[in-house]
């Protein structure tokens, strides 16, 4: 990626995830297919999903500055299998706010399983007792995860 790409990208991670991103001069883009590329750079790594910017399960520093939910050891297969987040599997959360990324723990080892995108803002989850509360985008055996074992 050229200098200005890079710049361009780093711009667009920091409003999206209303965070500062420290500067990096060289990142490599590794295409996945169509819509999906994996951004790698200097202790940063970056899943590109159409539009959306998503931490990648590696890096768990960069994870730790996002909201996260806690979900109970009876989720974690269906974590990482894809499923989406049920209000009935959080055992504890941080504030969020609607389609504010999130990232999934599990509640024994407090390992990150996924990330995803909440549907519901935090306030409003705790009133309910069941529905999905955040979307599924990257998890642990994902075939971006198995990917990245190749770069």
């Amino acid at each position: 990626m050229s200098k200005t790409e890079t710049s361009d990208v780093l711009n667009q991670v920091s409003k999206k995830w209303n965070r500062e991103i420290p500067k990096i001069k060289n990142i490599k883009v590794h295409y996945v297919d169509d819509t999906s590329q994996i951004l790698v750079g200097d202790n940063f790594k970056v899943l590109r999903l159409e539009n959306e910017f998503i931490p990648f399960l590696t890096e768990s520093k960069l994870l730790e500055s996002f909201p996260n939910v806690m979900v109970d050891m009876g989720a974690v297969k269906f974590m990482c299998n894809g499923a989406n987040v049920m209000r009935p599997g959080i055992k504890s959360h941080t504030e969020f706010s609607k389609d504010e990324i999130v990232c999934i723990v599990e509640e024994s080892q407090q390992k990150f399983l996924a990330v995803g995108k909440s549907l519901v803002h935090s306030s409003e989850m705790k009133e309910m007792s069941k529905g999905e509360v955040v979307k599924n985008l990257h998890y642990i055996s994902d075939k971006y995860w198995e990917i990245n074992k190749t770069i």
